[in-house]
């Protein structure tokens, strides 16, 4: 199965909670795409115990997982893109949705 994430918080636990369910449904052998919008553009400062989210993003990639993140959310924070976390559009964001057979929204 193709799975889409939204996720849209930089909240520790919550941002946490959907890299962990993207690596488990990459364990499972399903397609995960993930697209950051508003603050959780955020999410790759947030370390630390017991919800280090930037470890749980390096899972995610790691297991064959893509993260996109949106670049007006970016730009509005000063801050660029990163290899992790690569400027990306709303254009595709509907193709992240058009794509996916389920999408999560966190």
């Amino acid at each position: 199965m193709k799975i889409g994430i939204v996720l849209e918080t930089k909240e520790d636990e919550k941002a946490w909670n959907a890299f962990r369910f993207g690596v488990k449904a990459l364990g499972d052998d399903h397609t995960v795409r993930t697209f950051l919008l508003g603050e959780a553009v955020e999410c790759e400062g947030v370390t630390g115990e017991p919800y280090d989210v930037a470890e749980q993003m390096k899972n995610f990639l790691e297991g064959g997982g893509q993260i996109l993140a949106c670049g007006t959310c970016l730009r509005s924070r000063n801050m660029e893109g990163s290899e992790t976390c690569p400027v990306s559009t709303m254009q595709d964001l509907l193709d992240l949705v058009v794509w996916a057979d389920r999408v999560v929204n966190f």
